[in-house]
Formats: C-alpha cells, structure tokens, sequence
C-alpha cells in the first residue's frame, strides 16, 4: 500500500504540475540549485552535472532507495601508536552502535594526502544523524606532516592516542617484523649505534616511534591537549571496560560498553569480546596479535629503560598521566 500511495502522488505530482490552463503557457522550469559543499572541505568541486543529478540527502525517499546515511568526513581518529593496542580499541569502539569506523587503514595523511578529501570521505562508512565516523592510522602520531593535515581538514577533530611502555612497544614492533622477515639482525644490535660505549639508535622506527614527548609536542601546536585522550594499552589489558568508559565520555557517547561485553582469553593473554560487531559469536583479535616475543638481554632492556626515563617523565607532565613504566 506504501508503495502504491508513493507511485500515486509522485505520479500526481508530475502530472499536475505540467497542466496549464488553455491558451496560458506553463514558465520554465528553474534549474535545481547547486548542492552546497560539505563544512570542513573548502575547495573540492563538482560539475554542475554532478551536482544536479546528485540526490537529495535529505530527502526520505532517496534516503530509502539509495540506503541509509551519508558518508562523513571522520569526527574522531585513532592516530597511534604502533602496537600500542589501537586495533583493539577500534574493534571494542565498533561494539557501540553510534560508532561506525573504517576498518582497514586509509593512511590519508601520511600516504595518500594527495587524493584529496573527497577521494578519503569516500572511504568512509555511511552514518546518521547522531554517530560518529571514525577511522584509525597509528602512524599519524609519528608523521610531522599529520597534526596541520587533520587540523586543515576541521580544527575540531577529536584525536586518541593509545600508548605503551616504550620498552615493550619497540619489542612487540621488533616481533612482528621478525616473523615477516626471519634474517634480520638482532634487537640487540639494532638498539644501539655503538654497544660498547651505550648510544642508542634513536633512527630506528622501533626506538623512535617511543619517544612520545616528542612527537607529541608537534600535534600540539595544532591542537590542544584536551583534544586529546591518551589511552593506556596496559589498562586496555586489565581493565577494557574502565578505559573504554573513558574514551565513550570523550566522544560524547552514552556508556553502552561495559564488563559485560568482555571475557580474558588465557591463551592470547588479552580480552576479547563476547560479542562482535554484527555477529552473536565471540570475537579475538587475530593471530597477528599477541605473539610471543623473542628473550631479550635484560641490559640491553635495562638501557633502554634508562634510556626513556626522561622522555617518559616528561610526557606524564604534558599529559598530566602517570602510566607507571618506570
């Protein structure tokens, strides 16, 4: 009957408005107004043609034959780091059903600037009125170019930062390209510069990527720090519940994800959740995650420790968080 009642008023509709009194002659049709740019995009166009045969985001009709939502420009954005547990937080984040994310890595502002912002929203899920597009790329923290990108892009993106003990990140990141490539040199040789006299290889991504004072201190002159949450991958272990609570209060999202959503798999050695995003099954991050991690020798880790010391202290200050990896 709906469809029945549609088909006769749209009928209607043109028909009526093409009849004209005799002897009267009907006005031109007024072109169809340009569709206004999205905020936050200045300078993307489209053809007139593009524009004109574009339908009506508004419109409940186009909304229903051409599926729900419209496709965001991201309003938050995991940009690191590196093994720090930023898949995992994507994958809890993604339980919540006003969060909709991209799930593979778009790497827009660190490789594929260039596109352009309309070739990046086009990544991007569709959303409705009330949720948030997100989308997560831990190696914006470490590209210099990333903070004024995002900032251009809208000066009021929400940004999360999920960090680790240094020491322990540069092992894990250390593991993950040993099992892509079995011949590499030693972590121990690749730490330092010089053994024998104790200077650390700070160009080593595995090194670098720790020192997070550092990088931190060039999103900063683009965003303020309360633009930013600094997630704890520790506390993303021992408490998910407790550290999701506090990134759903920074994007002003209702605490939907709780305890309940997540169980401890003794075997991987992190939580999991009960249930995943559009599935009724139990869900764990992939064999990729949580492998175990080659012996050390522990004065090489000890250096390392002495090493972060001050990096680490001064990030507790700017972030006014004390993560405890000393």
């Amino acid at each position: 009957m709906l469809f029945l009642w549609l088909y006769m008023f749209y009928s209607c509709a043109g028909s009526c408005a093409g009849l004209t009194t005799r002897g009267s002659t009907a006005p031109p049709r007024a072109a169809p107004p340009l569709l206004p740019l999205l905020p936050g995009e200045p300078g993307e166009e489209s053809s007139l043609e593009e524009q004109r045969a574009a339908p009506d985001a508004g419109s409940p009709i186009s909304s229903f034959f051409n599926g729900s939502g419209t496709k965001r420009l991201p309003q938050a954005i995991i940009i690191g780091v590196k093994k720090g547990g930023t898949r995992a937080l994507l994958e809890f984040l993604r339980v919540h059903p006003d969060v909709r994310a991209v799930g593979a890595e778009p790497h827009f502002f660190d490789r594929n600037y260039e596109r352009g912002l309309a070739w990046y929203r086009d990544l991007m899920p569709r959303t409705l009125e009330g949720q948030i597009t997100m989308e997560k790329t831990p190696s914006y923290f470490v590209t210099k170019e990333a903070p004024a990108r995002i900032s251009s892009m809208s000066k009021g993106t929400k940004l999360i930062v999920v960090v680790r003990d240094p020491v322990t990140r540069a092992i894990s990141d250390y593991t993950q390209t040993l099992s892509k490539k079995p011949d590499i040199p030693t972590f121990e040789s690749l730490t330092f510069k010089n053994r024998t006299t104790g200077l650390i290889d700070t160009s080593w991504s595995a090194i670098q990527i720790g020192i997070y004072a550092k990088h931190l201190e060039n999103w900063l002159l683009y965003f303020p720090i309360g633009q930013i949450l600094f997630v704890s991958g520790e506390r993303m272990i021992s408490d998910p519940a407790g550290e999701l609570g506090r990134v759903q209060d920074f994007l002003g999202l209702k605490r939907i994800i709780t305890d309940k959503h997540f169980y401890f798999n003794k075997t991987k050695g992190f939580p999991c959740l009960k249930k995943a995003e559009g599935s009724s099954k139990p869900h764990c991050l992939g064999k990729t995650k949580g492998r175990t991690h080659p012996d050390i020798d522990q004065e090489v880790v000890q250096r390392l420790r002495d090493f972060y010391r001050p990096f680490n202290m001064k990030f507790y200050q700017m972030t006014g968080q004390d993560f405890g990896w000393d």
